[in-house]
């Protein structure tokens, strides 16, 4: 069971195996300049960059201007650590029951393969965000698992503003790092490295906004499955010796989107195309609502998929294989398994450096039968890396761990509007995606 597939990136960290998931963390941050274009066109195909090669068509819609309630900008770029593909927001948060002592914070990591928020405790002033605690009066804390590591920390509520969208009530959000949450427990806090810092996380948090409406559900509030899998403890004070807990979803780190008085039931976002060969950065649009206004329409020309309630497509096929593929700004490539594709040296690990271009093609099946063959662009990670100064990139590829799942990692929002359509249970619409 996964609660979440965030795949946050380090360096260059994405959905990979452990392998690959440190060695590149200051790679290019500490590099700096370099040459090469950062131009917005994406038609730079040289010969040299493609040596032969070739690469699918790029999309080209354009996102909508961030200019009215329902949105917010959306920043591709060097961030707070150099971190390449990491498309961020800025969030405000104010203590429940009032709009004093408000707090903005920048550098928010989207994630559309998670769920709730997460704020690293240095950048927050906690003094006025309560802890949650049990009816019990135990105090929660929650260990959020993600690819390449985890995050510990309190479970407290605040009320949250993302663009002109303020939450209806006070939300459970994770504080990442939080001391007052003591030692992480010494068993079932996932594996990897801790992600508890603003260095480690390569953001000031994340906003998990894929279709789940908590970060758990029933997993987490029932009491037979909470045993054993549940995200959240209860740990006394100064001990990692932590029980896990069963927690209702009410007290479940929410995501703040399914939260909004109106533009409730999903989100679109929007980034801008990019050259072939990467750019400094990029800005696009994150849209709160599905068909509530205006600038929100399914036009009938987007494909929807069913999904699971995490928004996974789970009878898709690669290479002949069944994958389980999802659509996931948090990842910073597409990760997938494909051993006709030359890895990169010890430079670049878990990657792929193709000698030349290369197209391959997945196909996607939601659970309403809907289908659709969507090719994909490769070029080297090494060829990509070079231009140091670049930090969007619609074409960078690396491998997973098995071949049962297919990442769609960032590069494929460049020049797409992608839909989340959120998981209206009880009685409500089946969660999908869309493009």
């Amino acid at each position: 069971m996964r609660t979440m597939q965030s795949h946050i990136a380090g360096k260059f960290r994405g959905w990979m195996q452990a392998v690959v998931a440190v060695a590149l963390v200051s790679l290019v941050a500490a590099c700096g300049g370099g040459g090469g274009s950062s131009s917005s066109s994406n038609n730079n195909n040289s010969s040299t960059t493609l040596n032969g090669g070739s690469l699918p068509a790029s999309p080209t819609q354009q996102p909508i201007a961030a200019t009215v309630a329902n949105t917010v900008a959306v920043t591709v770029g060097q961030g707070t650590s150099g971190v390449i593909n990491i498309p961020t927001v800025s969030v405000t948060i104010c203590p429940p029951g009032t709009t004093s002592n408000c707090q903005v914070i920048s550098n928010i990591q989207v994630d559309t393969g998670s769920f709730g928020l997460r704020l690293v405790s240095t950048v927050v002033n906690t003094s006025s965000l309560p802890i949650s605690t049990l009816a019990s009066g135990a105090q929660l804390g929650e260990c959020a698992t993600f690819a390449d590591g985890y995050t510990w920390g309190t479970v407290r509520t605040a009320t949250v503003q993302i663009g002109g969208e303020t939450t209806s009530r006070a939300i459970p959000i994770q504080i990442i790092g939080d001391p007052a949450a003591g030692t992480a427990p010494a068993k079932g806090c996932g594996s990897g490295s801790a992600e508890n810092t603003v260095n480690n996380l390569g953001a000031n948090g994340i906003l998990g906004i894929g279709t789940a409406l908590t970060d758990c559900g029933t997993t987490c509030s029932t009491a037979s499955t909470a045993a054993n899998y549940s995200n959240y403890f209860t740990c006394p004070s100064g001990s990692s010796s932590c029980p896990r807990a069963t927690v209702p979803p009410n007290q479940q780190v929410a995501n703040p989107a399914a939260n909004f008085p109106v533009d409730n039931n999903g989100v679109i976002v929007q980034l801008p195309p990019v050259s072939n060969t990467g750019q400094s950065s990029a800005t696009g649009t994150l849209v709160f609502g599905i068909g509530t206004q205006s600038n929100n329409t399914l036009p009938t020309t987007v494909q929807t998929f069913a999904t699971d309630g995490f928004g996974d497509m789970n009878n898709s096929v690669y290479n002949g294989t069944t994958v389980q593929a999802f659509f996931d700004s948090g990842s910073n490539a597409y990760f997938f398994a494909d051993s006709s594709l030359a890895l990169c040296g010890s430079n670049y690990p878990g990657f792929y450096c193709p000698s030349s271009a290369q197209t391959r093609s997945i196909t996607l099946a939601g659970q309403n039968s809907t289908t659709a063959s969507v090719p994909i662009g490769i070029l080297s990670a090494a060829t990509l890396f070079g231009n140091t100064s670049n930090y969007a990139f619609n074409d960078l590829a690396g491998q997973i761990g098995g071949s049962s799942s297919f990442d769609l990692g960032l590069p494929f929002f460049y020049g797409r509007h992608v839909y989340y359509g959120f998981d209206q249970t009880p009685g409500g619409p089946a969660p999908y995606v869309g493009f």
